[in-house]
């Protein structure tokens, strides 16, 4: 399973945003007096119950203004959102991902809110980041997901080793982490890699879940390793240089070379399981974004330890993948959205988030009520915060990614089957990826 945050829609805007109708969201047709309808569009039904919350207060204070929340699946949001765009019928405000932002702030889809003047330094930077272009801020830093190694405490214990605080790992294999991933590996013999008897093909359970996923796996080893996915931001895709390949390859031979790792064959997307294989007990650690915990832990029937991500050559690097909310340009109601938006930046509406503990804000100062939410399920989720104070890096923010990222994925998932080399898969998607760049 891969939850709305890790995935990236495919959805191009294409060359039908250039005729942009010039209406906009909603109905005009309220006489002078009536309330303004505002309509907040997002994906997730989970944080649904915390934005009720959050848009009755806002309401009371502000009686002229009534808000519509609309939930849409994920696999339908984009292609929706895409369509009203072009019709000129967007909501007011919706949620907006990096991998989408450059298609739709290129297009003129998303509002400028330099009129709200955030202070931006009070907000994590890569969220700020991800969502400004030319000097501009285009979405209100709604949150931040922090990639962290999830783990299975009961494999843990049956194979008596302890998460340490630092994991450490080079592309020849050296460091604490393949170590720590081959102990917690064991085939039907009760074999371990690198043991007389061990059978490849008979592995009960895995010490690690490496697979092409790009926001928890192979990016963060690649930045980690001192490589580099972008030349800067809305630029060049970069990622095949040689520091950037040997982090590929690190990733690769976990599955196929040192065997602590389920085969492509089971986890490659789109429809694969590696989400499910941890759940089910079948393997110890599994990179994840924040994000997915209200989905993984209420189905799993073990303790889920947190740790940090492994340290590369370069030091630990890790993914965030913040949301933004963005309020549409061509709005009818700019006044009453840009209203709404303010509130939304503010310390009451995210903090009821955070102690909810649906998302880890970006406003800084407010994840505490994060972290006490799920030390109250017994999942101490502070290992993901510290890992801002380190080395933290965005999904690439550059045109034509939506375009772009089912081919990635089909390049990449033959690269972690064995049939091409790492430095095959990189050259042939950086040239395909750069193509796209408008």
């Amino acid at each position: 399973m891969i939850t709305p945050r890790f995935r990236m829609a495919g959805a191009l805007l294409g060359a039908a945003m250039l005729t942009l109708t010039a209406c906009g969201s909603g109905d005009s047709g309220a006489g002078e007096g009536d309330k303004v309808a505002l309509t907040y569009r997002i994906w997730d039904e989970q944080q649904r119950v915390g934005y009720d919350k959050i848009m009755a207060a806002f309401e009371k204070a502000n009686p002229a203004i009534d808000v519509t929340i609309e939930v849409l699946p994920w696999d339908q949001y984009w292609t929706k959102l895409t369509a009203d765009a072009v019709a000129g019928t967007a909501p007011d405000l919706f949620w907006m991902n990096t991998g989408q932002f450059p298609e739709y702030v290129t297009k003129g889809v998303l509002a400028d809110l330099s009129a709200l003047k955030l202070d931006t330094a009070a907000y994590d930077k890569n969220v700020v980041e991800s969502y400004t272009h030319e000097g501009k801020l285009y979405g209100v830093p709604k949150d931040l997901g922090i990639v962290g190694l999830l783990y299975n405490k009961d494999l843990f214990e049956r194979a008596g080793v302890e998460m340490p605080e630092t994991l450490t790992w080079k592309a020849d294999g050296s460091g604490t982490f393949l170590d720590l991933a081959r102990k917690l590996t064991v085939d039907e013999g009760g074999k371990h890699p690198g043991e007389d008897g061990f059978d490849p093909a008979k592995v009960k359970t895995y010490g690690f879940a490496s697979w092409n996923h790009y926001q928890t796996q192979w990016m963060n080893w690649v930045v980690s390793n001192g490589g580099k996915l972008l030349d800067k931001p809305f630029g060049a895709y970069a990622f095949n240089d040689a520091a950037s390949v040997q982090a590929l390859q690190f990733g690769v031979d976990l599955v196929n070379k040192h065997h602590v790792s389920p085969p492509a064959t089971r986890t490659n997307p789109p429809t694969g399981k590696a989400t499910e294989m941890f759940q089910a007990g079948e393997v110890a650690m599994f990179p994840a974004n924040n994000a997915l915990l209200p989905f993984v832990a209420p189905e799993s029937t073990f303790e889920i330890g947190v740790a940090m991500m492994p340290e590369g050559p370069a030091g630990r690097a890790v993914n965030i993948n913040g949301l933004s909310e963005a309020v549409y340009a061509k709005t009818e109601h700019p006044d009453e959205a840009m209203k709404l938006a303010a509130y939304l930046s503010t310390r009451e509406p995210q903090k009821l988030m955070a102690d909810e503990g649906f998302v880890i804000p970006a406003l800084g100062g407010l994840s505490q009520g994060y972290v006490d939410y799920w030390k109250a399920k017994k999942i101490d989720v502070a290992p993901y915060l510290k890992q801002t104070e380190g080395t933290t890096f965005n999904l690439p923010v550059t045109t034509g990614f939506p375009g772009f990222e089912p081919k990635l994925n089909q390049i990449f998932n033959e690269m972690y089957l064995g049939k091409i080399t790492p430095q095959q898969a990189a050259d042939q998607a950086v040239t395909e990826g750069n193509a796209t760049i408008k």
